[in-house]
């Protein structure tokens, strides 16, 4: 019986930090599409079109 309860225990202790785990990585992925949101969407141009030319 003795074992049967550590077994538990420790199936327990697994399935709490797999939730915990899940938790963290869904965070991290809502926290870059939160970023991706943010972000300006401007065109991209080279530094040539954005100063003139020397003479």
């Amino acid at each position: 019986m003795f074992e049967y309860e550590i077994a538990a225990a420790r199936r327990a202790d697994l399935i709490r930090e797999a939730d915990a785990y899940r938790l963290v990585r869904e965070a991290k992925k809502a926290r870059r599409a939160s970023a991706r949101s943010q972000e300006p969407e401007a065109a991209v141009r080279g530094h040539r079109g954005r100063f003139t030319r020397a003479a």
